[in-house]
């Protein structure tokens, strides 16, 4: 048998014929639209950079304010991230690994916040948890607590639009991982949450890590929940995303400064994702 006939036949067994690098040269009506794209992403970034008070920037970066706001938003960051993993978690396994009516519905509410506008997020919250709200007006009278315009409110604000990239992470993960190996251990006398804890849990750690990242950054950008749920109160609520808005009606080079802490945070964040979300298959 010939090579070009074994090429053939070894690509018919294969599936089809083996992918190629595109030999030809790129299009016009393609490659023009494409780079028109890529500038006008890149194009806002390039311009934080160039107008940035580098001489200054020190000086900005060390102010209390910033340090205060940079603090705030780290612990609450984390704060939402650890209730994200405590209660998203289960919520996945619940939505890859069970099946009841509604799961559809229930998958499609959870992800809701990930295309509801911030704001409307806000309000939402405050409905649920202000005062008057219809749970907050019970958590006030029966435990006195307040969550609307407080530190505890902002990580409320930031778990509940962030928590929704965790769930699709560690959902996806968990479908992708062979349940087989759970059904080994109930067989061996495993309860179900024995399994989850001393298999399942270690199969998807990769997932549970990669979602509690992008749950953590989401949370760390957080802007319209936070003001209008938690308000814009220095020391108390007012996170980085906050102080940038603030800064930038009365000092421009303040707020580009806080705006390269975020930028180099977003960046720290792509880079520690990059094998799972950048690396083609």
């Amino acid at each position: 048998m010939s090579p070009p006939v074994k090429q053939a036949a070894s690509d018919a067994l294969q599936g089809g014929p083996r992918r190629a690098r595109l030999r030809t040269g790129v299009p016009l009506a393609l490659l023009l639209p494409a780079l028109l794209g890529l500038v006008f992403l890149l194009m806002p970034l390039v311009a934080l950079l160039v107008r940035a008070p580098w001489h200054s920037l020190p000086e900005e970066l060390t102010s209390a304010e910033v340090w205060q706001a940079l603090r705030l938003s780290l612990i609450c960051a984390t704060a939402a991230t650890a209730v994200s993993l405590v209660i998203g978690v289960p919520l996945a396994w619940l939505l890859a690994r069970t099946e009841f009516p509604g799961r559809g519905l229930v998958r499609a509410l959870v992800t809701l916040p990930l295309v509801l506008p911030p704001v409307v997020g806000g309000v939402a919250l405050l409905l649920a948890l202000g005062r008057n709200g219809v749970v907050g007006r019970w958590l006030d009278s029966w435990f006195g607590v307040t969550l609307p315009f407080t530190t505890a409110g902002v990580v409320v604000a930031e778990a509940f639009v962030a928590m929704p990239f965790l769930v699709i992470s560690v959902e996806g993960t968990l479908r992708a991982a062979d349940p087989r190996y759970e059904e080994a251990a109930a067989t061996l006398g495993a309860s179900r949450f024995t399994a989850f804890r001393r298999v399942t849990l270690p199969l998807i750690a990769p997932g549970i890590a990669a979602g509690a990242v992008l749950a953590w950054a989401r949370a760390l950008g957080e802007f319209g929940a936070t003001i209008t749920f938690a308000g814009n109160f220095p020391g108390r609520t007012q996170t980085m995303p906050l102080a940038v808005y603030l800064a930038l009606q009365s000092d421009p080079e303040a707020a580009i400064a806080l705006s390269l802490v975020l930028l180099a945070v977003s960046i720290a964040v792509l880079a520690g994702l990059r094998d799972r979300w950048l690396t083609p298959s």
